[in-house]
């Protein structure tokens, strides 16, 4: 069985969160509680479908390093985006727990305040996931 199409999916199912985290925000801003919510919590399922198959792809299938073979300016510009995301991604998934959490339970003053932090953190890792996919997978191919 192939798995060359897990790093397509993730780069879909990236888009997918960062598009409902927008969307969501969109939402709640102009008082849609409960599409808000629906996007919310479609954006946790899409970002944990992500987890799921970006671990199935780089540890149970041992797919490891892919490199980045873009030459010059670009490659300290993928680095840093690179790193920047990895960072918040590790980050991001106990915020995204608390804040998700604190308002299935109904404890809006705490779930806004950490959500603050939440969704330009969470977007930002769906944002630049895609990024990073484009760039290794699109613009700078590698011979797989």
């Amino acid at each position: 069985m192939s798995i060359n199409f897990l790093p397509t999916l993730n780069a879909i199912l990236n888009a997918t969160s960062g598009i409902l985290i927008a969307i969501g925000f969109v939402f709640i801003r102009t008082k849609r509680v409960a599409a808000h919510r629906a996007c919310m919590i479609g954006a946790v399922i899409s970002s944990s479908l992500f987890l799921i198959s970006y671990l199935v792809y780089h540890v149970g299938f041992k797919a490891g390093v892919t490199r980045f073979t873009g030459t010059g300016w670009v490659r300290p510009v993928y680095f840093g985006i690179l790193i920047s995301h990895t960072i918040l991604a590790v980050t991001i998934v106990p915020l995204v727990a608390v804040t998700l959490t604190r308002a299935l339970r109904g404890r809006f003053v705490l779930h806004r305040r950490i959500a603050r932090w939440t969704f330009p953190m969470w977007l930002y890792v769906s944002v630049t996931g895609v990024i990073v996919y484009l760039m290794l997978y699109q613009v700078f191919p590698t011979a797989r």
